[in-house]
C-alpha cells in the first residue's frame, strides 16, 4: 500500500453467501489495500460469521497504521434484507442471520463507527459513483451471486424502501409453484438465473453421465459435487457449447425477470454484476435478447441498456466504503 494523503479512507465489507471480502477504500473509489475470508457453509452461528468480519477489519486498520493512515468508518455490504435502520439484518437466506443487530454487534468490537447496508446498494452506488452509471439518473442493479441481489436508484438516490428491503428482486416470483426458494416460497427468479441455478443445472446434467457433458466432467475428474460456477464459465469461454447452453439459459431467465422491472421501473440502464457475470456476453446477449423479446410494448418505448458492471467483485465493498464516508 502507498503512502497518500489521507483524505476519507474507509473500509468497505462486502459480505456473500460464501465470503467475507474488505478493503481500504479512498474517496475516489480506489482500493489501497483488500483481504478475503471464506465463510463456513451455512453458518449455524452469527457470532461465526462476525468474527470472520472482525478478524479482516482489524488486519486492514492495522495496514492503515502501518502507513500511518486514519480510517474514519467501516461500511459493511450484507447478503440479505436490512431494515430501514441501517443497523439490522432482518433475514439472510444464505448465512444464519435473523433479525440479527450487526452494527450493534460490531461497533463495541471495532471501535469504528459503522453503516450496514444491503451488499447489491451498496454495489449500486459504487456503479452509480465510480462505475458503469456514472451519469444516468434511473438505474437497476443486478447482482448474480448466490442468489440474485438488487437495487434501485431513482434520481441518483438509492431507494430502500418503507422497511429498508426495496430490491429484493431475487425473491420475485417468476414460475408459480417452481422450484422451492430458501426465502420459503416457490418459483423465485434466483432459482433460475443465479450462480446456485446454473451449478444446479450442470450438476443436474453431468449426472446422467450424458456426452453432452464431458468436457465439464473432465474438468472435475468425474465428481459433480466438484463443480463451481467458475468452471462453467471457464469451458463456456473455451467454447463447451453445452457449458454455453448452460449460461444462455440463465442468461434467458435473466432477461425475463429484468423485462418485468422495467415494466415497474422504466430505468434508462440496467448494470449486471456479482461472480456469474463475469461470464459477459454469453450471458448478456440472451439476456437481451429475452428482455427485448418480453419488454411490454416493444417497439413503440425505448429500452433500456443493459451492461456489465465496471468495477466486478469489488463493487460492494467500494460501495460500502463509500457509503459509510457519507453517512
Amino acid at each position: 500500500m502507498t503512502p497518500a494523503a489521507d483524505e476519507g479512507l474507509a473500509i468497505g465489507v462486502d459480505i456473500g453467501g460464501t465470503k467475507v471480502a474488505a478493503g481500504l477504500v479512498d474517496a475516489e473509489g480506489t482500493i489501497v489495500c483488500r483481504t478475503r475470508r471464506d465463510t463456513p457453509d451455512r453458518s449455524s452461528s452469527p457470532r461465526i460469521v462476525e468474527d470472520i468480519i472482525v478478524d479482516a477489519v482489524e488486519e486492514l486498520l492495522g495496514r492503515a497504521r502501518e502507513d500511518g493512515r486514519t480510517v474514519d468508518g467501516v461500511g459493511i455490504g450484507a447478503a440479505g434484507f436490512v431494515g430501514a435502520d441501517r443497523a439490522t439484518v432482518v433475514f439472510a437466506p444464505h448465512l444464519s442471520w435473523r433479525d440479527e443487530p450487526l452494527r450493534d454487534s460490531l461497533s463495541h468490537r471495532i471501535g469504528r463507527p459503522i453503516t450496514v447496508d444491503n451488499d447489491a446498494n451498496a454495489a449500486a452506488w459504487a456503479e452509480s459513483r465510480f462505475g458503469a452509471a456514472r451519469g444516468e439518473s434511473h438505474v437497476v442493479m443486478i447482482t448474480l451471486g448466490t442468489g440474485i441481489g438488487g437495487a434501485l436508484l431513482i434520481d441518483h438516490v438509492l431507494q430502500r424502501g418503507r422497511f429498508g428491503i426495496a430490491g429484493e428482486f431475487g425473491h420475485m416470483q417468476v414460475v408459480p409453484d417452481g422450484i422451492r426458494c430458501e426465502c420459503g416460497n416457490r418459483g423465485c427468479w434466483e432459482q433460475y438465473a443465479s450462480g446456485n441455478a446454473l451449478v444446479r443445472e450442470a450438476r443436474g446434467l453431468m449426472s446422467t453421465r450424458s456426452p453432452v457433458a464431458e468436457d465439464l466432467l473432465a474438468r472435475v475428474g468425474g465428481d459433480p459435487t466438484r463443480l463451481a460456477g467458475p468452471l462453467v464459465t471457464e469451458a463456456a469461454q473455451d467454447g463447451d457449447p453445452t457449458a454455453r447452453e448452460l449460461l444462455a439459459e440463465i442468461g434467458h431467465w435473466l432477461g425475463i425477470g429484468m423485462a418485468g422491472l422495467a415494466a415497474a421501473f422504466d430505468p434508462g440502464l440496467f448494470v449486471v454484476g456479482g461472480g456469474v457475470s463475469a461470464a459477459g456476453d454469453l450471458l448478456l446477449d440472451p439476456a437481451r435478447e429475452a428482455f427485448r423479446r418480453r419488454l411490454p410494448g416493444r417497439g413503440y418505448r425505448p429500452e433500456a441498456r443493459i451492461v456489465h458492471a465496471a468495477l466486478g467483485p469489488e463493487a460492494g465493498l467500494i460501495g460500502a466504503a463509500d457509503l459509510a464516508r457519507h453517512a
